[in-house]
């Protein structure tokens, strides 16, 4: 479905443990392992203002209650951070039946811009890719960053003229996204899709200056994993495989030589799982297997794993759309640390993660805590940071929680994506080292 800055610092929040000295960064990014799909958050600075972003997905769509303007971005969350300047990036933007469903987007934006958890917000800028007819370049990616009426002074890079611009008023752009300078949009060359068909996968790009900080913020959507079986197979599996090289891809292109360096957030659907070879042998240490196949084609169809004794109780069914564990509390018990696992990419870093597996929830309004059996549950969605970027967050001196990592709805059906943010500060200047912004001053 899945940040408020001023002229004095911006906060960025996660619900993690932190050391005493601040939050704990680990690198992530790199698979086998769980992926971003999120919204971040940036807090008011001392002087009040701060940034947010959030991941979503698959809004307006057929989801209950997918259609509703709160159902992307509640206003709980909203009220409890009061961001000054809030990302929202959603994937799969029409739902997964986007050739009926995007009739409903126009109203969708607009009900969301007039909203009462936005009335504060007097800027607005939004991005949508709805040209579905286009196949070779639609992406069903959809970013929103609204601005506080508080903050006096934003930029936005125009990636043609090469120098920032004055955010003024609100504007939406979608069938021209192509031509809209003010962004770099990408679906992956076909030949990164597996099998070559494609695909609803890709990256939008804006870059942004505010308080004296120039940053890139990534909207992203990586290759999911197409079969249960094919998954298992080895470790890490191919599907972790063609994410890493689509990962490297995107962040290739946000530090080549085309524009200055800059700091960058990436968040999205990474659709990064854990890996199930290692997962199945964790849950089903002691379980014998017992392999199905198809009678035509002798194809592997179904694995089946029971315990050795007990019963020869069944703990595990797997088949391509099928991931059925009898106990999903292991998920659950401490934020699922017993399955969650180890990950390394220098290239990118990431709070530590305090909450439940964001992937696969049912859409089943009666089960807003239970997981569809479709799937391994896994990280999917998360808000991920270039090293430099991490540096813009401000460690503060007080006990006051300054960083909010965490995922919205836990109790309720929001799809089977369940959104993510990270809410933070970041001091004003902070950015200067990795990206010169002089050019913010100048408005344009």
């Amino acid at each position: 479905m899945h940040t408020r800055v001023h002229s004095a610092d911006t906060r960025i929040q996660h619900a993690c443990a932190r050391s005493p000295a601040g939050p704990r960064w680990h690198q992530d990014g790199c698979p086998p392992g769980p992926a971003c799909g999120s919204v971040a958050d940036v807090g008011p600075p001392v002087m009040g203002g701060a940034p947010a972003f959030w991941r979503d997905r698959g809004l307006p769509g057929p989801t209950p209650g997918s259609g509703r303007p709160d159902a992307c971005l509640p206003p709980q969350v909203v009220h409890a951070h009061r961001p000054h300047f809030l990302a929202l990036h959603c994937q799969e933007f029409g739902g997964k039946n986007y050739e009926a469903s995007m009739s409903h987007v126009d109203k969708f934006v607009k009900e969301l811009l007039s909203s009462d958890a936005m009335k504060e917000y007097s800027r607005a800028r939004v991005y949508l890719d709805e040209n579905y007819k286009s196949q070779e370049q639609f992406t069903a990616l959809g970013s929103f960053y609204f601005l506080h009426e508080s903050l006096k002074n934003i930029y936005q890079f125009d990636f043609k003229a090469k120098k920032f611009k004055k955010v003024t008023g609100k504007e939406i752009y979608s069938d021209t996204l192509e031509s809209t300078p003010m962004l770099e949009k990408e679906k992956f060359p076909q030949d990164y899709f597996p099998e070559c068909k494609w695909s609803r996968k890709g990256f939008l790009r804006t870059r942004w200056c505010l308080a004296d900080c120039a940053f890139d913020l990534v909207n992203i959507h990586l290759f999911h994993d197409a079969s249960n079986l094919v998954a298992w197979e080895t470790s890490p599996s191919v599907y972790s495989g063609i994410r890493h090289k689509a990962l490297g891809y995107v962040l290739d292109r946000i530090v080549d030589h085309r524009f200055e360096k800059a700091s960058y957030f990436v968040f999205g659907d990474f659709n990064f799982r854990l890996d199930s070879k290692s997962v199945v042998e964790t849950l089903c240490t002691k379980a014998t297997m017992q392999t199905v196949r198809a009678a035509d084609t002798n194809e592997v169809v179904k694995l089946i794993f029971r315990e050795s004794d007990n019963d020869r109780k069944v703990m595990l069914q797997l088949e391509k759309k099928l991931f059925d564990y009898f106990n999903q509390e292991v998920f659950r018990d401490d934020n699922g640390t017993a399955v969650s696992p180890a990950v390394g990419c220098v290239r990118l870093l990431t709070a530590p993660l305090s909450y439940l597996p964001s992937y696969p929830y049912s859409e089943d309004c009666s089960q807003g805590r239970q997981y569809m059996n479709t799937r391994c549950p896994a990280w999917c969605d998360r808000v991920l940071m270039s090293p430099s970027a991490k540096e813009l967050v401000l460690r503060s001196e007080s006990e006051e929680k300054v960083v909010t990592y965490d995922h919205i709805g836990p109790n309720v059906c929001m799809g089977d994506h369940k959104p993510v943010f990270l809410a933070f500060r970041i001091a004003p200047g902070a950015g200067k080292p990795h990206a010169r912004v002089p050019k913010c001053c100048v408005v344009q």
